[in-house]
């Protein structure tokens, strides 16, 4: 089978798996640790294929487990016979270190192990893929551990037992075998890395408020806190048995039949990671485990993580993690400096304040002083509890013998804002007035004074646009780099071009864009902003004497890697990313070229800052505004772990007002921001299938689920994609599938479908996008659908070359005669003008919505003045009816839960899969 990468198709249908032997090269683990780890960023993007993007995420996994110590000590190798005491024998083992995968861990490495690349597996049966998986995770994580020693822990050993801890601490590995030591590493090994159908769950539970409270506002009295147990099958989380239920003895249904063994023998491991559970432990029938204040902090800060981390279930109150002593800084802009707006700059003073908040309250001095010295580090003020220790006491103390109010630069007060802690008390709440209240909370647009359209700008801008260059243009003066995130079909590219005409500046800007862009940006400029110079730099005839004589220099994200001494050369007044989106990966290249390139300001542009992480919105916002939002490890650390991992809303809060002063997002569905864009009509088109197409429907289902039923990990992946495809395929039409070249006409439901709709906009004297995302089924209609409508049919895909291209986008948009856009999706699913069109039809669904809504937007913009009609062709009764079904109940959640394909559906049990593919009643015409 080629390679993923060549982009050759395959030669065979049905292939099979057979032995092969390949020559390899065997590198030292560090030396591999280090390239997968460090420096494959420094690759070309071209030249990363799947293996070696597996492979490093294999290793990023190695680094998290030894970073947060799950890891073992072991003693591998053939056993030796007894050792005699008075002897030291020959080096017959091997000191290693090994992962212990557990709960999240534990389903983590799973995932790797479908997601493994072909070229990464083996056929052996003695060597299953899931081993290989496993020998380079061990592999890994050995090389991690001893990348962090300094030095052998054991520099002269003189015991068998030294011997085998500076073999484990040092660089050589091999050790003698000691028979007692390896029994007992088993099973610390078994023990730690146990699990059965069952999870042991610890559940914190607060004491209820007291009756009358001690005092008004805080509870003195010593309360006892409660840790109860239960057990959880691991086939049904929502399924919580309490501990007393289990000592009854009665059977409990979805429990193993000797639960109470489960639940000691999870107990027994547990005691392990929390050794205060021997309490609750020295009774015959443990039910809860009663702890004291400081035992329930330590609980919480100390025993429950690691419990997690080990696969228990750990249940805590939900103020746990969010209720903290924080800061509250308040700032007023200066009674004389209030009436103005435009004016405001980062030199200007501002009156501020800062106090002591503990959630949604403040607390005072004297609140303080007495939570110091009653010393307990949880307490409830004010009817809730909150989670403080010593560190964090004495920082508040400092914090109120320091100036807590007086005068400080917006930039000062800036600043603390975006870096947002001290390192010991969190900003929890900022409240500002004025301008930089309303910079700092992201609506400086509405506050700002609106800029009208600047002269020599040939277009006349709505009255969001002239908030949206107030705030461009207010970041420009103070030196400040944004995000444009408009929703597609704003007017992003008539935005920038309107703050180049309104600057004047008389130094160039560089705007990297991808190639399939520059067409269009010379277009928008030429059209909107005919005095601008405009110069690409791109191609074989690039000059970098030109550069400096233009206003707006147009490049691509390729070029701009490959010329970026040329580019640093030259003194930008800003660089602008267009489709920003291509810089999410902070490590590639192109990310690091783009970002090494000075300017005074700096501009992205992009409808979705955020598509997949967090470290998406961290990369283009250093490239905006290099450190403001601190390192990258900073970052995961303080927002990206605590929200996707634990959906902190305190994090969350904290990003998006570190975030808002720099982020511009305007949708163009909100009827404040434009009212007269016409209406978007969505509307699903049923079809049925021919007998033919039910027949072969029918024929694929079973031949393919006869395969799936018989297999597991990729294999069975790979065909889960492979009969999507293929009923996909049938759906389509037979020929589509069988690619005989065989007769088009009368033979598909959904080809008769698309024939009346196309004919029905030629009719009215409209223009339609037919979209597809199988470039050979466009290959098949276009010239059908040219001859049976007898008007033509313009066809775009990715293998057509940049005038083509263009040249097809010009001829839709200006030619005045009826024709239908018949388009590849990836090839044009983004970053295309095409207002000429008001019917769009979706020929076969990419189930994505995101994805299918990108396409739409080609048509559903700025500039487009009729109502735009879209269509989505499904088959009833077939796959395509149950998978948009299924997308249709998690819509809220559609780009988390599907994702950017349909890999999300090879998880499904082979039941699921059967109710997917079945043919449906009413399929069949």
């Amino acid at each position: 089978m080629p390679s993923p990468e060549t982009g050759l198709l395959p030669t065979t249908s049905r292939p099979a798996l057979r032995p092969w032997r390949v020559p390899a090269l065997l590198p030292h683990p560090a030396q591999t640790l280090r390239l997968l780890s460090e420096t494959l960023h420094l690759l070309a993007e071209s030249t990363i294929t799947a293996t070696l993007r597996h492979w490093s995420a294999v290793a990023a996994f190695a680094h998290d487990l030894v970073r947060r110590g799950r890891v073992i000590p072991q003693l591998t190798g053939e056993s030796a016979q007894p050792v005699d005491m008075w002897s030291i024998p020959e080096a017959t083992a091997e000191a290693r270190w090994f992962p212990v995968l557990t709960g999240a861990d534990a389903a983590h490495f799973r995932d790797l192990a479908v997601a493994m690349p072909p070229a990464c597996r083996t056929g052996a049966e003695e060597h299953p893929s899931s081993a290989v998986l496993t020998d380079a995770l061990a592999t890994f994580t050995d090389a991690a551990v001893r990348a962090r020693l300094t030095e052998p822990l054991a520099v002269r050993p003189k015991t068998l037992e030294d011997r085998w801890l500076a073999a484990l601490t040092g660089p050589d590995a091999a050790c003698p075998d000691i028979p007692e030591l390896r029994r007992s590493l088993n099973a610390w090994r078994e023990a730690a890395g146990a699990e059965g159908a069952t999870q042991v769950c610890f559940r914190l539970v607060e004491p209820p408020a007291p009756t009358p409270p001690a005092t008004p506002d805080l509870d003195q009295e010593e309360p006892w806190w409660r840790v109860e147990l239960a057990l959880q099958p691991l086939d049904d989380p929502s399924l919580r048995v309490p501990a007393d239920q289990i000592w009854s003895g009665a059977p409990i249904p979805g429990l193993p039949p000797r639960a109470d063994h489960e639940l000691l023998a999870g107990l027994g491991r547990a005691l392990r990671l929390y050794p205060a559970l021997d309490q609750a432990l020295r009774t015959a029938h443990p039910t809860e485990l009663l702890l004291d204040t400081a035992g329930a902090f330590t609980f919480l800060r100390q025993a429950a993580p690691l419990l997690h981390a080990a696969g228990f279930v750990v249940q805590l109150p939900r103020w746990a993690g969010r209720s903290k002593l924080g800061l509250k800084l308040t700032t007023r802009t200066k009674k004389q400096q209030a009436a103005t707006s435009q004016g405001f700059g980062l030199r200007q003073l501002v009156d501020f304040k800062v106090e002591l908040a503990v959630g949604d309250a403040t607390i005072t001095e004297a609140e303080l002083t007495e939570l110091a010295r009653l010393k307990v580090p949880l307490v409830r003020v004010r009817g809730q509890w909150v989670e403080l220790d010593e560190r964090q006491l004495k920082a508040a103390l400092r914090a109120v013998e320091t100036r807590r109010e007086g005068e400080l630069t917006a930039a000062e007060i800036l600043q603390h804002v975006i870096q947002g802690d001290d390192g010991e008390l969190p900003l929890v709440e900022v409240d500002a007035d004025g301008v930089l209240g309303d910079l700092l909370s992201g609506t400086a647009d509405r506050r700002l004074t609106p800029i009208p359209t600047p002269p020599g700008l040939d277009a006349v801008l709505r009255p969001y646009q002239e908030r949206g260059l107030a705030w461009l243009s207010f970041l420009s003066e103070l030196g400040l780099g944004g995000v444009l995130a408009d929703d597609m079909g704003l007017g992003k590219t008539v935005a920038t071009l309107s703050l180049l005409v309104h600057e004047k500046s008389g130094r160039p800007t560089l705007l990297v864009c991808p190639m399939s862009l520059i067409g269009n940006w010379q277009r928008e400029a030429a059209r909107f902003a005919p005095g601008l110079r405009v110069h690409v730099h791109h191609g074989a005839s690039r000059d970098p004497a030109k550069l400096t004589d233009a206003d707006l220099v147009i490049t691509t994200y390729g070029t701009a890697q490959r010329d970026l001494d040329t580019l640093k050369q030259v003194a930008w007044r800003r660089v602008v990313c267009d489709e920003a989106q291509a810089i999410k990966n902070s490590g590639t290249l192109q990310a690091q070229a783009v970002r090494s390139i000075t300017a005074e300001t700096r501009l992205a542009l992009t409808g979705t800052p955020v598509e997949n992480h967090l470290a998406e919105l961290w990369s283009i916002m250093e490239f905006c505004n290099p450190g403001l939002l601190g390192s990258k490890q900073r970052f995961r650390t303080r927002f990206q772990e605590p929200i996707e991992a634990r959906q902190d809303a305190q994090a969350e809060q904290a990003l998006k007002r570190a975030t808002g002063p720099f982020v511009l997002r305007r949708l163009k569905t909100d009827k404040s921001i434009i009212s007269d864009l016409p209406e978007k009509l969505e509307v699903k088109e049923w079809c049925t299938l021919t007998p033919e197409q039910a027949s072969l429907y029918q024929a694929v289902v079973d031949d393919m689920m006869g395969k799936i039923d018989g297999s597991e990990g990729i294999e069975r992946r790979g065909l889960v994609l492979a009969a999507m495809a293929k009923l996909k395929q049938v759906c389509n039409h037979p020929a589509h599938l069988l690619k005989d070249g065989s007769r088009l006409a009368g033979r598909s439901g959904k080809l008769a479908r698309t024939e009346e709709l196309a004919a029905e906009i030629l009719a009215e004297g409209e223009k339609g996008l037919l979209f597809t995302q199988y470039s050979e089924y466009g290959s098949m209609l276009q010239p059908y659908l040219a001859q049976r409508l007898d008007r033509p049919v313009l066809w775009l895909h990715g293998g057509l070359p940049k005038k083509t291209r263009d040249r097809l986008v010009e001829r839709f948009q200006h030619d005045d005669e009826p024709m239908l856009f018949l388009l590849s999706l990836k090839a044009a699913g983004v970053g295309l003008n095409l207002t000429a069109a008001n019917h769009v039809i979706h020929l076969d669904r990419w189930w994505n919505p995101a994805v299918e809504d990108q396409a739409t937007d080609r048509a559903f913009r700025i500039g487009q003045r009729k109502n735009v009609q879209v269509r989505k062709l499904i088959c009833a009764g077939t796959l395509e009816e149950r998978i948009d079904e299924m997308i249709e109940r998690k819509k809220a959640l559609a780009e988390r839960v599907v994702g950017t394909g349909e890999d999300w559906l090879t998880d499904l049990s082979t039941a699921e899969l059967r109710e997917v593919f079945r043919l449906g009643s009413g399929a069949v015409a």
